[in-house]
C-alpha cells in the first residue's frame, strides 16, 4: 500500500504516513529546539495543501529566485532556485510548489542539483525530487531527518555543489546543518546559522543567532567558534537564510556578532547593525 505524505501545519514538516492513519505527532516540533503547537496536531495531506495554498515566486538578486507561499504555512520557508548554465541548483524548500511553480521551474531549465542547510528549511524538498529527479545532497549527519525524501549523496564538512557553489557544515543550531556560499554573487545561503531582523521596509536591521530560537537557547562557545571558523573563509555581502533575503549583511557582521557572543555569556538577542559594522 503506498504511504501517503502529511504536512504538519505548525511548523510545515512533511512526513510519511498511512492513508488511513494520520501521524500522532510531528518530530520537529517534538524537539526541544521548536515549539508545541497550542491546540494539537493538525496533519494535511498534499490535496489538502494544494487547495490551501498559492506559491509565488520573485528574482531577488540575478538569476536567483525565492519561491514562497500565502497565506503562510508552517514555519514560513523559502525555497532558492540558483540559474545555472551547467545545471540549475535549488537550495532549501518552500512549504509546497503549485503547478504553475513546478512549470516555470520547467521553463527555466528545472533543477540539476538540490540540497538544504537542515529541517526547518527542507519544506517540500520531496515535490522537486519527485517532479525533477535532481542529484539531492545533504550533510551526512543531516540524513536522520530525511523521511520525507531520499538523500542520494550524503556529503563531509565541505563540498563543492556546482561551479562557483559550495557547501561548508557548520552544525551549531542542527546538527549537519550547511551553508551555501555563491562566489558569483558573494551570497550565502546560511539557512538558520543567522537570523535577520527587518524594518518595516524590508531592510536588515539586527543581526543574532541561536541553538533554539522559540526558548531562547545560545549557542555554546565551541559552536560559536565553529561559525566564525567557517564564514570568516566566505567573503559574502548578502544573506539569504531559510525565510529571507538580507541585501548588505556582509562577512563583517557576522564575525563581529559571533566576537561580542564569545566575549561573555552567550545570548539569542539581536544586535543592531550600526554596532556590528
Amino acid at each position: 500500500m503506498p504511504l501517503t505524505r502529511y504536512a504538519c501545519t505548525h511548523c510545515g514538516t512533511w512526513q510519511p504516513g498511512f492513508p488511513r492513519e494520520r501521524p500522532t505527532g510531528c518530530p520537529t516540533c517534538l524537539d526541544v529546539r521548536n515549539a508545541l503547537p497550542r491546540d494539537g496536531w493538525d496533519f494535511q495531506t498534499a490535496g489538502q495543501v494544494s487547495e490551501r495554498l498559492t506559491t509565488r515566486w520573485e528574482e531577488t538578486l540575478p538569476g536567483i529566485w525565492g519561491f514562497t507561499c500565502t497565506p503562510t504555512f508552517g514555519l514560513g520557508s523559502t525555497g532558492w532556485l540558483l540559474r545555472r548554465p551547467d545545471g540549475n541548483v535549488c537550495f532549501e524548500g518552500a512549504p509546497w510548489y503549485s503547478r504553475p511553480a513546478l512549470e516555470f521551474i520547467d521553463v527555466m531549465g528545472g533543477i540539476h542539483m538540490l540540497s538544504a542547510s537542515h529541517p526547518h528549511g527542507f519544506g517540500a524538498l520531496w515535490q522537486l525530487q519527485e517532479h525533477f529527479d535532481p542529484l539531492l545532497v545533504l550533510h551526512r549527519d543531516a540524513v536522520p531527518y530525511s523521511k520525507a525524501f531520499q538523500v542520494r549523496w550524503p556529503v563531509d564538512d565541505e563540498h563543492a555543489l556546482a561551479t562557483d557553489l559550495t557547501l561548508h557544515c557548520v552544525g551549531g543550531h542542527y546538527e549537519g546543518q550547511m551553508v551555501l556560499y555563491d562566489a558569483r554573487t558573494r551570497s550565502l545561503f546560511c539557512g538558520d546559522a543567522l537570523k535577520v531582523d527587518l524594518d518595516a521596509q524590508g531592510r536588515p536591521k539586527g543581526l543574532s543567532c541561536h541553538k533554539g530560537f522559540h526558548s531562547a537557547i545560545p549557542l555554546s562557545h565551541g559552536e560559536l567558534r565553529r561559525y566564525r571558523a567557517v564564514l570568516k573563509q566566505l567573503p559574502f555581502e548578502n544573506v539569504f537564510t531559510s525565510f529571507e533575503f538580507a541585501r548588505g549583511v556582509t562577512r563583517r557582521h557576522a564575525l563581529a556578532l559571533f566576537d561580542r557572543l564569545l566575549s561573555g555569556m552567550p545570548h539569542t538577542r539581536p544586535l543592531p547593525l550600526e554596532e556590528l559594522s
